[in-house]
């Protein structure tokens, strides 16, 4: 299933894409697409359900986030070797781990907004994981049946608040408002047949920047719902954004480039779909 979230900011309601691509309504089986919904049967549930038997959504309706109440938004760093190469980091050893102020997440096409004063915003397409069952000290052989499924996020990131002017502290550059743009769907698990062989790309104003694979992830999936459940219990609903491929606007050689207003960035996953944000001020 292909679950979303249509309708205005704070009002979404609950819905699937069709084998024809259109939208369709689950209110009438469901409150919303909520953590809930992920840890019971629901899932089995509503996979049961006949798509054409369901309301049609008509228009272009707004999309929000495909998933209400994210509980932690866990992110990877540096988890692409050329990805590392690029910033002129180590390799790591281990998954390098921090987190985006839930706060921050919005809709797949929704505005994205500079802070204040920002001069070095950038963007990142990455793998979202949604967990769909609690974990704690989790074997890496079982690791995916705590996979809900998977969703785009871009990574949106100040690298002066994160290196510098927030003084080395990656949460301050990753958590302003806007900064997490996660959809359009959500895709159960059973859609994707290999998280680890999946083209991603980005574009800025129809520039490709981002061009690469799940294929080259240093922890794979498997080993990093593992990793984490040893220092954190995974609960349903949270997403692991699991790092990005090269072409950020940070390695942009000779002279670094970063998001102005009036940018437009298109991002997609394969199977997962493409969003598209304009930049503008807060």
């Amino acid at each position: 299933m292909r679950l979303l979230r249509h309708g205005s900011s704070g009002a979404e309601k609950p819905g699937l894409l069709d084998a024809e691509g259109r939208i369709r309504d689950l209110s009438g089986e469901i409150d919303d697409i909520t953590p809930e919904v992920l840890a019971g049967d629901s899932l089995a549930r509503l996979a049961r359900l006949d798509p054409a038997a369901l309301p049609a959504v008509g228009g272009n309706p707004r999309l929000g986030p495909p998933l209400a109440r994210v509980p932690n938004l866990i992110c990877i760093g540096l988890n692409y070797a050329d990805h590392a190469h690029e910033t002129n980091s180590p390799i790591p050893e281990v998954p390098i781990v921090f987190m985006k102020h839930t706060g921050c997440i919005i809709g797949p096409n929704d505005q994205v907004r500079i802070p204040r004063g920002s001069t070095k915003v950038d963007w990142e397409v990455e793998l979202g994981v949604v967990i769909g069952r609690r974990g704690s000290y989790v074997d890496e052989a079982r690791a995916m049946d705590h996979v809900a499924g998977y969703t785009i996020v871009n990574d949106v990131s100040e690298r002066d608040y994160q290196f510098h002017g927030g003084g080395g502290q990656w949460i301050k550059g990753k958590s302003p408002d806007t900064f997490a743009p996660i959809g359009p769907w959500l895709v159960t698990r059973d859609e994707i047949r290999d998280p680890q062989n999946l083209d991603m790309w980005l574009e800025v104003d129809d520039r490709r920047f981002q061009d690469g694979s799940t294929r080259t992830m240093i922890f794979n999936v498997a080993h990093l719902v593992s990793h984490l459940s040893r220092y954190m219990t995974l609960l349903p609903g949270d997403v692991i954004s699991t790092g990005t491929p090269p072409g950020v606007g940070a390695g942009v050689k000779p002279d670094p480039v970063f998001l102005k207003p009036g940018n437009v960035m298109r991002l997609g996953i394969a199977g997962l779909g493409e969003q598209r944000q304009e930049v503008g001020q807060a």
